[in-house]
Formats: C-alpha cells, sequence, structure tokens
C-alpha cells in the first residue's frame, strides 16, 4: 500500500482538520511555543499554557525575552518539565533574535530542539514541505505493516512517495494525530478503524 492510498483514505473519513489550532493573532509564534511545550505531554496540557500565557499578553517574542525565567516556567507548569522548557523557549528567542537562517540544520543546533520539535516548525510556522513523525504516525505505520527502523527512515518514505507540498504534510500529519488520538490508540479501537481493512495488526489479531 501507498501512502497516499492511506491519506486519501483519512482524508474521506474525517474531511480537512485545519491544523495548527492557535487562539492568539501572533499564530507564526504561538505555533513555535506549542511545538516546544507539546514535548512529552498531551495537547491539553499544553493549550492551559498557551492560554495562560496569552491571558497576559505573553505569547510574543519580546515577551518570552523580558520574562523571569522562573516566572515562565510557572506560566506554563502545566506543560510539564516546565523549568527545562522556560529555558528552551529563552533559547529559541535568542536564536530567532541572531539572525540565523531558519534551517533544520539550524534549529537542531538548539537546545531542547528535536527531530520532531524542529520538524513541526518547520513544516506549521513557516510552510515547509518537512514531515512530522510524532508517536502517533509511528504507531500506526507499524500497525499497518511499514517496517522502518527509526524517525529518519519513516520521514524519508513519506517524502520519496509525495510530492513536496506542505499543505499535504501539514494534513497528511494531523489526520495521523485525529486517528491515533482516536482511534489507533495505546489499545486500539480496531472496530472503528476506517484502515482496518489494510492494517496487518488488524488482521493478525482479528
Amino acid at each position: 500500500m501507498k501512502t497516499i492510498q492511506i491519506y486519501n483514505i483519512l482524508e474521506k473519513n474525517y474531511g480537512e482538520q485545519g491544523w495548527w489550532p492557535t487562539i492568539s493573532s501572533n499564530r507564526h509564534f504561538e505555533i513555535i511555543v506549542g511545538a516546544i511545550l507539546t514535548q512529552n505531554t498531551s495537547w491539553k496540557n499544553v493549550e492551559t499554557a498557551i492560554k495562560n500565557l496569552d491571558k497576559f499578553n505573553f505569547l510574543r517574542k519580546e515577551s518570552i525575552k523580558q520574562l523571569d525565567e522562573e516566572l515562565l516556567g510557572q506560566l506554563i507548569k502545566s506543560s510539564g518539565y516546565f523549568k527545562q522548557k522556560a529555558r528552551k523557549l529563552k533559547n529559541f528567542v535568542e536564536f530567532l533574535d541572531s539572525g540565523k537562517e531558519i534551517t533544520r540544520e539550524n534549529l537542531l543546533n538548539i537546545w531542547g530542539v528535536g527531530k520532531e520539535t524542529a520538524d513541526s516548525i518547520l513544516l506549521y510556522a513557516y510552510d515547509k514541505p518537512v514531515f512530522v513523525i510524532d508517536a502517533y504516525t509511528m504507531r500506526i505505520m507499524k500497525r499497518l505493516g511499514f517496517k522502518f527502523r527509526d524517525y529518519d527512515e519513516l520521514q524519508e518514505l513519506f517524502i520519496k512517495e509525495l510530492p513536496m507540498d506542505a499543505k499535504l504534510f501539514n494534513e497528511f500529519h494531523a489526520l495521523f494525530v485525529k486517528l491515533g488520538k482516536e482511534t489507533c490508540k495505546s489499545k486500539p479501537l480496531c472496530g472503528n478503524c476506517c484502515l482496518k481493512e489494510k492494517c496487518k495488526y488488524f488482521k493478525e489479531t482479528f
């Protein structure tokens, strides 16, 4: 099965997702903040932190720059690992002020920015055609029967088979998130899955 077939089935079943969800007028910077805060936590916890920052008008680069790191940590406490994440946000703002080019290599050189975070920022904040691989994507693709060793190998599969289209990558990743959260969970609800007829896990289990 080709990856575009997976996309077509998911898109037909769920429709357009319109991801990344934002609440402020400063969408670009809010996505960057969200991509950092979502590390090792649920989006629900990130939303609480985002709303807290927005409430005090802190969803701006200059605000993050000027905020005391300890206070910033308290504002984003709901996202977990808040002391580390406050430092990561400060580091990212320093990077933005440096004037360096927004490339994957440069993003990965920032302390606290890994592959998934860098790719999320490139795709959603800067509309670059980079396919984001997260835990949902890995879980779903493994259950479907695809073979890959790591993040890079799975990402390469999508890049090889799909046109380099940021909007397509955006929607495809969002559809994986939708399926992973609602159906293809740790304990999957296979009976409700629109991909079950194509799924190796379903066929072997049921």
